[in-house]
């Protein structure tokens, strides 16, 4: 039977269970200009005028390029057994091509030593959105070369950090850098095609294929490889059968297009049919199928809100968004005939209803999906407009109350049979969050963007509880 998820009921976890935290490179690096790096499509994106709120960037960010020692010193006092972290493509191969940077990878290699050193797990992303600009000058993720060029990037990075490194993580959220960057246009490179967003995720998909044979074939048998997808839950705003239809329809788009052809070798026939007008598919080659099939170690799930949608025609009241930023341009084609709805409930600062139940959901869901693949939760968390008191401490019991609820969650999938094997906060450090800025604070630690001073929030402390004893404390015993 599921345990008990009520504030005063220990939870424990299996004993192995990671404990971490995630960040990007991007978010938080700085250093845009130093050691040999060059522009990746962020840069451009973020200095162009209009694309970021306040015309924010992360030239700087919270410089954990220079401060990274600090940062895992402050992850090891906290009990943290595993950090996430992504790798800067253009700081490692500048244009995408060629050979690497050493100067880059050795901030890598400084970086892997120092977790290790602290006995704290390196979980490696190679790609978290960063594509260098020379690649998207090139045609960037719609354009099939770009593939290849990840998997020489790949194992470039394999090569370096293979010996130390065992869990990596090909793409973070090929869903965003498809149809974010390409459909609607909020996140970089900002272009708004329906037609490129689609081929964008085949290549993307391609790129996960041909980076984890790199990977496998430039590293220790032992490592694991992953990706990470930010799959949808999709639930329906009645069981009438055009909501369900167009239930169907973002379900193929948010999930299938990508676990569709990784899990099972193929996309799924209804997205194809969905998205008849918007391309003919014609950029699938021969073969491709089996290269993008790859075997996987693990799966990465990251998770934070459901989705609720219906038929255009249907009467509601109450606000409706698909949750991916303002935009006249929709990030799913061939679905206008798609009403996006608010969810009922508590909302965190980015607007998104707080409902742990789909965490569970979506466990549970790739359990049945791939049987036997463990499975980690690589990002969860929320933004809340936290501040500092008079005394210089950061309370925030939101933010511990959705970690309970939502670490609860993940045990109540593990009693229910899911093999999940670690969780990892978003974020370990307030930081640049994309086209918003520095205005939505998701991190654990709470970070003085004027001097960048590190103030861990109490969920931090609370956190740092959970993965010393492998329960679930007390909302309330943080003060």
């Amino acid at each position: 039977m599921p345990e008990s998820a009520t504030p005063a009921t220990p939870v424990t976890f299996p004993a192995a269970f990671l404990w971490g935290a995630a960040t990007s490179a991007y978010q938080i690096e700085g250093a845009v200009r130093e050691d040999g790096r060059t522009p990746s499509i962020w840069d451009t994106f973020s200095h162009t005028p209009g694309k970021t709120s306040g015309g924010e960037h992360g030239d700087i960010a919270v410089d954990h390029y220079h401060r990274y020692r600090d940062d895992v010193a402050l992850m090891a006092d906290l009990g943290l057994t595993a950090y996430r972290f992504s790798v800067s493509w253009s700081r490692v191969q500048p244009t995408g091509r060629g050979p690497a940077i050493q100067r880059g990878l050795d901030f890598y290699r400084r970086l892997v030593d120092e977790l290790l050193a602290h006995g704290i797990k390196p979980a490696v992303t190679l790609y978290h959105w960063d594509l260098p600009q020379e690649l998207e000058d090139a045609g960037g993720w719609p354009e099939r070369d770009t593939a290849y060029r990840f998997a020489e990037y790949a194992q470039i990075v394999g090569e370096a950090l293979g010996d130390r490194v065992e869990q990596w993580i090909t793409l973070n959220e090929p869903w965003c850098s498809a149809f974010l960057g390409y459909g609607s246009g909020v996140h970089a490179p900002g272009r708004t095609d329906p037609a490129a967003s689609l081929k964008a995720a085949h290549t993307l998909n391609l790129a996960h294929g041909l980076g984890t044979s790199a990977l496998r074939a430039s590293m220790p048998a032992r490592n694991s490889v992953a990706l990470s997808l930010n799959s949808s839950v999709v639930r329906p705003f009645s069981q009438d059968a055009a909501d369900l239809a167009a239930a169907q329809k973002i379900d193929d788009l948010a999930n299938g297009v990508f676990h569709g052809p990784i899990l099972h070798g193929a996309y799924p026939q209804t997205l194809i049919t969905a998205t008849e007008l918007v391309t003919d598919w014609s950029f699938v080659e021969d073969g491709d199928l089996a290269l993008i099939n790859q075997p996987l170690d693990a799966l990465g799930l990251n998770y934070y809100t459901p989705t609720l949608v219906s038929a255009a025609d249907t009467d509601t009241s109450g606000p409706r968004a698909d949750g991916h930023g303002a935009s006249s341009h929709s990030p799913w084609p061939g679905a206008d005939d798609v009403t996006f709805h608010q969810t009922p409930g508590e909302r965190t600062e980015m607007g998104w209803t707080i409902d742990p139940t789909g965490l569970h959901d979506l466990i549970m869901r790739y359990t049945r999906e791939a049987p036997g693949l463990p499975l980690y939760v690589t990002e969860n968390g929320a933004a809340y407009d936290d501040k500092p008191d008079p005394d210089g401490r950061v309370h925030d019991p939101e933010r511990i109350a959705y970690l309970h609820g939502h670490l609860a969650a993940v045990r109540r999938a593990i009693a229910d049979g899911a093999d999940v094997r670690g969780y990892y906060l978003w974020s370990l450090l307030d930081n640049f969050e994309w086209a918003y800025g520095y205005e939505k604070r998701f991190g654990a630690v709470y970070v003085d963007y004027t001097t960048l001073e590190r103030t861990p929030k109490s969920s931090a402390l609370w956190y740092g509880r959970a993965a010393r004893s492998g329960t679930l404390p007390e909302v309330e015993s943080i003060q």
